[in-house]
């Protein structure tokens, strides 16, 4: 190996489904190595699922170059792929980080690479990875880890599976030699749940772009999504987040129907009509003809425009880091009325209002809201601009993973 070779950092990332999905760790890694890509002291090494649900499909991915059935070129970035057998239910995320963290140790061995960086997102394995630790140590690298939110509080889970996924993590705080952390609460969080293990940690957040929509007020795709969904400019409060109990729905909607607006409510997202029919036969909200269910969108340029004429956005999400979504809100729409947790108000600080589930208080904002002058509304638009471009830019995310791979953190 060279002398050139040797100043190369290899960084192996695991944990994301690939690159550029709709997915939090997916839009990361897709931003993280693009970035990077003509940084020649990083190579990255991306774990990437190849079958089954949310697969990574790279002839979608604009510049991605097919090596073979397991590798294709991306942003510089080697993708390699990890078929997981299918049987295997909701276990597939552990048997698919397991070996994929396998994998880049034997690549490791097979290619001489010295002082690698494994940098794995969230903690499903933590029962197995002391052994893998050990492996890594062994070839002069380190562990990394992101922690992402608390998984074990999710209402979703059963109770076997939360007592798991909290017996995981702690393995992944025990056994991980730097814990990257992107929210301060969660770093807080790391450092007084685990004091026994002492563990090291760092803050870097997640990020976001500010650029406007690349589509005009009159392109075609945005004004025929608006007239098929019912909807005007301005005249919709917006909500984007996948359908689960700890992003608040029933709060959001019971709310805006208590309150006065004459404005619609959109709500984009996954479908569960399980969930959907639980919440009617308790809010009966099908009678309220201002509550609109308008789908998904995929179409990043779209959905961006969708935000922009929003007249506000609700957060309500309560379980997690810093929520992409949140970010993106907070960079496109004008006004945001967000969930009073510590993560929200963390990432929003004065560029947003806040409510609590307490009955009535979100009614009362939205009625308040309803009446803030343009004046006002641009005031807030600002500050949530400029909040994003100071401290959620992904030039300065990518800067700072700089540093942590320097071990400069």
């Amino acid at each position: 190996m060279d002398n050139q070779q040797n100043k190369v950092q290899h960084i192996f990332i695991i944990g994301s489904k690939g690159l550029g999905n709709y997915g939090g760790y997916e839009t990361f890694v897709d931003k993280l190595t693009e970035y990077h890509k003509d940084n020649p002291n990083i190579k990255y090494h991306i774990a990437c699922k190849g079958n089954g649900k949310g697969f990574m499909d790279e002839s979608k991915l604009i510049g991605a170059k097919t090596i073979d059935k397991y590798h294709f070129e991306y942003h510089n970035a080697d993708c390699f792929k990890v078929y997981v057998p299918e049987k295997l239910g909701s276990a597939q995320a552990i048997y698919y980080d397991i070996e994929a963290l396998k994998q880049s140790i034997s690549y490791c061995k097979a290619n001489n690479i010295e002082n690698p960086i494994v940098y794995i997102l969230a903690c499903r394995i933590g029962p197995f990875v002391g052994k893998y630790q050990r492996q890594i140590h062994k070839l002069g690298g380190k562990l990394l880890v992101n922690p992402d939110g608390h998984e074990w509080m999710r209402a979703k889970w059963s109770k076997p599976v939360r007592h798991y996924w909290k017996t995981s993590e702690k393995g992944m705080v025990k056994h991980a030699d730097l814990l990257v952390c992107d929210s301060v609460n969660i770093e807080k969080y790391i450092q007084e749940e685990y004091s026994q293990f002492k563990p090291k940690t760092t803050f870097v957040a997640y990020g976001a772009d500010i650029k406007r929509s690349s589509l005009e007020d009159d392109d075609p795709k945005f004004t025929n999504w608006l007239v098929e969904k019912g909807l005007k400019p301005f005249e919709y409060y917006l909500v984007v987040g996948r359908f689960v109990p700890e992003n608040n729905f029933e709060t959001m909607i019971r709310e805006f129907m208590k309150s006065h607006s004459k404005k619609d409510l959109a709500i984009i997202t996954t479908k569960d009509d399980a969930f959907l029919k639980e919440l009617d036969e308790r809010l009966h909200f099908k009678n309220d003809s201002r509550i609109k269910f308008v789908g998904t969108v995929y179409d990043q340029e779209l959905l961006k425009k969708i935000r922009e004429n929003a007249y506000g956005y609700f957060h309500g999400h309560s379980v997690g880091g810093t929520n992409p979504s949140l970010l993106e809100a907070l960079s496109s729409t004008r006004l945001n009325l967000l969930l009073d947790v510590g993560f929200n108000e963390e990432v929003g600080q004065d560029s947003a209002l806040y409510w609590s589930k307490n009955d009535g208080d979100l009614a009362a904002l939205i009625d308040k809201a309803d009446q803030m002058s343009d004046e006002e509304l641009k005031k807030y638009d600002l500050r949530s601009t400029d909040r994003i471009r100071d401290a959620y830019s992904w030039q300065f995310i990518a800067d700072k993973y700089e540093k942590v791979w320097a071990g400069k953190n």
